[in-house]
């Protein structure tokens, strides 16, 4: 895979394109919220030749899935989530209105996933890894060959994801990066849906949580 990201909306999310050499790509998270940031992503996938094969959520909080719906009516592509994330997804248009952000929200077929299920575009594979707390159903995406961790809002750069969110746990939280994280190994890079990317060695060993 190679990896592109976007910086999108007031609130700073991480939008991922992954593309292959076959320049087939998955769009994670699409976060654009304005229309020269829809734009952006759009031309971004027609300069570089790509072909949008799948469209993937960590989790259903407005600022991930502000593009959803924009993705899948320019590429038809249906969203991937896991099942618990649908009344985030339902709640989301509301937290939009709440921030003084509203947005126009998927509305389509879903395709559901969980642990342990391989997303596949061409030989590469995405391995879906069961991360709840900041979210009742978080995924991450890791990808063992390359060593990377798609992490959503679980692992940040010496921080974890908030959990005071409807849905979140602390506990749960600790447990899944414990579990199912720092049981990865230590080179793995965590592009997380916020701020700079990481290594699950570093958070070992600087995370104040």
């Amino acid at each position: 895979f190679h990896i592109k990201n976007f910086v999108f909306s007031p609130i700073h999310e991480n939008t991922y394109v992954l593309y292959n050499d076959s320049k087939d790509c998955i769009i994670v998270d699409p976060g654009c919220y304005f229309d020269e940031e829809k734009q952006q992503l759009l031309d971004y996938v027609k300069k570089m030749g790509l072909v949008a094969k799948l469209l993937l959520n960590t989790h259903c909080h407005l600022d991930h899935v502000f593009g959803n719906k924009f993705v899948h009516e320019t590429f038809g592509l249906t969203l991937h989530l896991h099942t618990n994330e649908l009344k985030m997804l339902e709640l989301a248009p509301a937290s939009g209105l709440m921030w003084g952000m509203p947005f126009d929200n998927y509305q389509g077929d879903f395709i559901f996933i969980k642990e342990g299920d391989l997303i596949k575009i061409g030989n590469d594979q995405l391995k879906v890894i069961e991360a709840p707390g900041h979210s009742p159903g978080h995924v991450c995406f890791y990808c063992e060959k390359q060593g990377f961790l798609i992490g959503g809002d679980v692992l940040f750069q010496g921080s974890i994801g908030r959990t005071d969110l409807p849905g979140g746990s602390f506990e749960t939280l600790i447990k899944s990066i414990k579990t199912k994280l720092f049981t990865l190994p230590d080179e793995t890079i965590v592009y997380s849906g916020h701020g700079d990317a990481t290594t699950i060695g570093e958070e070992k060993l600087y995370n104040p949580y």
